[in-house]
């Protein structure tokens, strides 16, 4: 099979991309509640993405490990460009991660920041695809649909963002009222 493609048939590849647009859909609510729930206003991001990165580790070290130790007559064989190639995927998907926390900490809101993210996502992966595997009978050949997908994309990304529903108001609820006597003694100076 051409470049490594297994032999799986259907719609397989459809479940794997919906369960991907699931886990990232929700990516960013969680990323900002854990960013908040740090309780630490100036670095409760990178107290975040330290743990983005621990995640990492278990799921992009530690399982692909896992799986390729025990795989029958696997080959530890890495050629050099794929490997530099997927690093710098990976330090590109780091990167990402760490400016939502920073647009998160920059009073950016989830709905917001991610209608964002993965509506200009699909943009500049369609143009960097383009430029990586150019189109048969070059860019004269792009069909109008592909055109106007690219363009409600950018549309979709600007009507979220610009209509995005408020936030409810957090409700606090009010002090409980002060004890006369407790106020007379805090008000009393103390004699010595």
């Amino acid at each position: 099979m051409p470049n490594g493609q297994t032999s799986q048939t259907g719609m397989t590849w459809l479940m794997f991309a919906l369960m991907t647009v699931f886990s990232w859909g929700v990516y960013g609510v969680l990323l900002h509640a854990g960013q908040t729930g740090m309780g630490d206003p100036a670095n409760g991001r990178y107290k975040a993405f330290l743990f983005v990165g621990i995640a990492y580790f278990l799921t992009a070290v530690l399982a692909p490990l896992t799986i390729l130790l025990t795989a029958k007559n696997m080959s530890w064989q890495m050629p050099p460009k794929a490997m530099w190639l997927s690093l710098l995927a990976g330090i590109a998907g780091a990167v990402g991660a760490f400016c939502v926390l920073l647009a998160f900490g920059a009073k950016g809101t989830p709905a917001v920041v991610m209608s964002i993210v993965f509506a200009g996502a699909p943009i500049v992966n369609a143009i960097i695809s383009m430029l990586v595997h150019p189109p048969e009978g070059g860019l004269s050949a792009l069909k109008p649909p592909f055109l106007l997908g690219i363009l409600l994309a950018a549309l979709g990304g600007f009507l979220v963002t610009k209509y995005r529903p408020e936030p409810a108001k957090q409700h606090i609820p009010p002090a409980p009222p002060m004890n006369p006597a407790a106020v007379k003694q805090a008000n009393t100076p103390l004699s010595g």
